[in-house]
């Protein structure tokens, strides 16, 4: 038995009242509980923080520390370097300035060095440095550079600690340190620790942030070309690009795959509306943007609760789909802000079904706007023991009917079937959502094979209209002629 505490509890009544658009659930959604989404990311690291040590000629006598990351995200590889530099609390403006830059020009000589031996050179990665500058108590400040690490571990041992705001804006790199950027060398991203912890709130997704790390790479270079800055600060990049309608580009190019491939007859109402409102500056596309960062986070939450109860050691790994590994998790994280709420939408959307459904049960496909081959197959099971969609019967054949729908699914980027058996449990004017999960890896079919199950799903509906239609046409009774169709099943890769 699950633990009710573990289930994701909503106030679905107060969403009726909204339109179908809106996400408003119960919860309030703070920047403090929007920042406990920044661990999504550590579902996509590689490996474990190493501590490097940076090239001294620019710090003689700077204390600090230095943590590489490797993050794999769905769209390239991200490397990060958080460089921490600690200095007393009572240092000037003067000597702060020249410490940073200090510390950031040694962070661009190891990002050189590194990149002449090929590491984090692909015109997939994204190499971003984040620089905290923490003041320190004037006992507890080490005045030489950290040496052996007994050193390093007694002065980070004293507190307190108090971390500077700080950020940079693209006149900083073309004034400051242009001699230290040019083309051979692939591009290193600064933030400030404030300015990235803002990023990781708003962006939410892995995807969106890669996409922002894309957009504020692309400026970054304009401003060294025409050597006149694009933004001020990266906080203004980030809101012109949050509210810009680039926000929806790859949920538009989805879209009208999705209806170019017969899976919808025209485009997605909600994202019609969110999008014209960001194109033209729409004074709700603010109100959007929080409900696409509301749903997120429910996503989120959602997504670990599905993955909770999966074993982590199988027995017997044929016996266990991917949704058992962290990979399955991955699969559900993938989705971008837009994508994330339309799943949480059509959650929300159940207590709006008819009684006789709801009591029997449901079945809505669902398609991600993130990836055009991943599909959702959302079960709403029925109340009824004998419902047509009970629990009891829908869930041990999961496997069966994500492969069922992997092979009649007309989409030849078919990567993904993702099976959600959905709950609802009232319970103490409370309402809770329990869900199974199954998530089936799919071999794309070959050209012949996709023809050749579209003709059989031409001649099995041809056959129920045959059928259909000698029913009404006369008494006399014609022989019956019945045709067995067997569509294969899918090539395992």
């Amino acid at each position: 038995m699950f633990d009710r505490s573990d289930y994701k509890s909503f106030d679905l009544t107060s969403y009726l009242a909204k339109t179908e658009i809106f996400i408003v659930p119960r919860s309030n959604v703070t920047p403090s509980n929007i920042t406990a989404t920044h661990k999504e990311l550590t579902y996509y690291l590689q490996a474990d923080g190493l501590e490097i040590d940076l090239p001294v000629s620019f710090l003689p006598k700077l204390s600090y520390s230095a943590q590489q990351y490797w993050y794999l995200l769905p769209l390239g590889e991200l490397r990060l370097l958080e460089l921490t530099v600690y200095l007393p609390i009572n240092t000037n403006d003067v000597d702060l300035e020249e410490s940073r830059i200090a510390a950031i020009k040694s962070a661009l000589t190891w990002h050189k060095q590194l990149s002449l031996q090929g590491v984090g050179s692909s015109t997939n990665t994204a190499n971003v440095l984040i620089v905290d500058i923490q003041l320190m108590n004037k006992n507890a400040v080490n005045n030489n550079s950290f040496g052996a690490q007994s050193d390093k571990d007694s002065y980070i041992a004293k507190p307190p600690m108090t971390s500077i705001a700080h950020s940079f804006g693209a006149s900083y790199f073309t004034k400051e340190l242009a001699w230290d950027i040019n083309n051979e060398t692939p591009l290193l991203q600064v933030f400030s620790a404030q300015d990235w912890q803002n990023i990781l709130t708003t962006t939410q997704t892995p995807n969106d942030l890669w996409r922002f790390l894309d957009y504020h790479r692309q400026q970054l270079q304009k401003s060294m070309v025409s050597d006149t800055p694009s933004f001020d600060s990266e906080q203004a990049l980030l809101a012109e690009f949050m509210n810009s309608a680039m926000l929806f580009t790859r949920a538009i190019e989805t879209d009208n795959a999705l209806i170019k491939a017969g899976l919808q007859d025209k485009p997605n109402a909600a994202l019609v509306t969110m999008s014209l409102a960001q194109k033209s500056r729409n004074a709700t596309a603010q109100l959007y943007l929080q409900h696409m960062q509301q749903a997120a986070v429910l996503w989120s939450e959602l997504s670990e609760q599905m993955n909770k109860w999966a074993p982590q050691q199988p027995i017997n790994k044929a016996e266990v789909n991917i949704s058992s590994y962290p990979l399955g998790l991955q699969q559900l994280l993938n989705e971008s802000l837009f994508s994330r709420h339309e799943l949480i939408r059509t959650l929300y959307n159940h207590p709006k079904q008819t009684p006789a459904m709801i009591e029997s049960g449901y079945v809505i496909h669902q398609h991600s706007y993130e990836s055009l081959g991943r599909h959702y197959l959302l079960i709403f099971y029925g109340k009824s023991a004998d419902a047509k969609h009970n629990r009891a019967l829908i869930k041990p054949n999961f496997a069966k009917i994500a492969q069922d729908v992997a092979t009649r699914l007309p989409l030849a980027e078919l990567h993904h079937v993702i099976v959600l058996g959905i709950d609802f449990i009232a319970e103490q004017g409370e309402t809770y959502i329990d869900i199974d999960t199954w998530i089936e890896p799919v071999t794309a079919m070959t050209p012949k094979e996709r023809r050749l199950t579209k003709q059989l799903q031409r001649m099995s509906q041809q056959q129920a209209q045959a059928s259909t239609g000698s029913q009404k046409s006369s008494k006399d009774k014609l022989p019956e002629i019945k045709l067995n169709i067997n569509i294969p099943a899918r090539k395992k890769s």
